[in-house]
């Protein structure tokens, strides 16, 4: 830019000489200075669109190696695909509440049974001998308990004849109390011999009372303590009968009637405490349960509907239960028949079903591709005249054929919907037919 600004200012030369000399200025532009400006603007140009290519990087492709598609208007079905098994609707899982190995093995995986029907024996000598140690530890203080109602029966039995004694003494003492009173008045006897038949009569009736008092205090005592022998028996009984039926449920059976499943024993293999053995399938109903992406994981809510086809026909479906936990990026759902379920489901069958998250709308959509995964839907190469360039876009919801374009995408725009990763850091794709 110096360099033109020199060529294009103006320069007057003044050419002092003496007072009587002329001053001649240079003329403004020659024809020379003129193609030298004009050579000089051509050549920043030149440069200037020069380094813009060089800035700008082009990829060169062949059409038939991408995928073109066609930004359209229609409606966008907010449903999502499925690939669903079929489970049966209730399923009660096998364990045992004590751990050891397996000593015996009466059916196989896959068999019926019925409600109570023996499994497998699981042995452990330890638990079975701390077991059997418990029992006759309380079976002991059991027989204690019982020694010890009958000492209080003993007593009571004691206490009734000692007062039968005084009762017996009282009523003999009152009986010589009342002659020798009458004798005495009549002057019969002595007043010694009256008043010694008083004070037996005075003695036998304290004695009374005193032993009264005492087989009050001994019946509440008793009572009490019979009360508190009766408790402590029934406890015991529950400890024996719960460490008796530990020891039943070392044969393991069936909790409920059903189809064996998941069952896998081996005679020898050890299970620790509440593992599962297996599973028995209730044959009352079949349930689907899926895999979703974990895209969908805030959308997908217990109660929505969905449909499957089986055999030709079409089958209604609802979200029964939703397990947000995300495994491998995928959470889990249940769905259950809205109505009678097909006759010939049938376990491990694999059903693809539509779910639906909301009503259809009006979008414009752009089919699924490849290139979400490198750029994750924030930009496209947009394709126009063989020459695709990039694009800001903003995609909202998706389904099982469509991206929902929200902004930066115009109706019937073609947009390269196949892998980015061999040109995802270009700006520029030549598409060559």
């Amino acid at each position: 830019m110096f360099f033109l600004w020199h060529i294009l200012g103006i320069r007057v030369c003044r050419i002092q000489r003496t007072a009587m000399d002329k001053i001649i200025e240079k003329k403004r532009f020659s024809k020379k200075m003129v193609f030298i400006a004009i050579g000089g603007v051509l050549l920043f140009t030149l440069v200037a669109y020069g380094y813009k290519l060089s800035l700008s990087k082009v990829y060169k492709a062949d059409a038939d190696k991408l995928t073109i598609s066609k930004v359209r208007y229609g409606d966008f079905e907010d449903v999502v695909l499925l690939n669903a098994s079929v489970v049966p609707l209730t399923s009660v899982i096998v364990s045992s509440s004590e751990g050891g190995t397996v000593a015996e093995i009466f059916v196989e995986n896959g068999a019926s049974v019925t409600k109570g029907t023996p499994l497998l024996r699981i042995a452990n000598p330890h638990a079975l001998s701390g077991y059997t140690t418990s029992e006759t530890g309380i079976i002991e203080q059991q027989n204690q308990l019982r020694k010890v109602r009958l000492d209080l029966e003993q007593n009571q039995r004691v206490m009734t004849q000692e007062m039968m004694v005084i009762e017996d003494a009282l009523r003999t003492s009152r009986r010589k109390f009342k002659i020798d009173s009458a004798l005495f008045t009549k002057k019969v006897i002595t007043r010694e011999e009256f008043n010694t038949s008083s004070q037996d009569y005075e003695y036998n009736k304290g004695r009374k009372d005193i032993m009264k008092q005492a087989v009050k205090q001994e019946f509440q005592s008793r009572v009490m303590q019979l009360k508190q022998i009766d408790f402590s028996v029934g406890r015991m009984n529950e400890s024996l009968e719960s460490i008796r039926e530990n020891i039943e449920n070392m044969t393991i059976k069936a909790p409920v009637s059903g189809r064996l499943s998941s069952y896998d024993p081996v005679v020898g293999k050890s299970y620790a405490a509440n593992e599962m053995l297996g599973k028995i399938d209730v044959l009352q109903g079949y349930k689907l349960q899926a895999g979703v992406d974990e895209y969908y994981v805030n959308r997908v809510k217990e109660g929505q509907t969905a449909n499957c086809e089986f055999n030709g026909k079409t089958y209604e479906l609802r979200v029964s239960k939703v397990i947000p936990e995300v495994t491998a990026g995928q959470f889990q759902v249940e769905l259950v028949f809205e109505g009678k379920s097909p006759d010939e489901l049938r376990r491990g069958l694999s059903l693809q079903v539509k779910l639906t998250l909301s009503d259809n709308s009006k979008s414009l959509l752009l089919a699924q591709g490849q290139f979400f995964q490198s750029t994750g839907g924030s930009w496209v190469f947009v394709l126009k005249d063989g020459k695709a360039m990039k694009r800001n876009v903003k995609i909202g919801r998706k389904n099982y054929q469509y991206y929902e374009i929200m902004e930066g995408l115009q109706k019937n725009e073609e947009v390269i919907t196949s892998s980015y990763d061999q040109f995802n850091q270009y700006d520029v794709i030549e598409v060559s037919k």
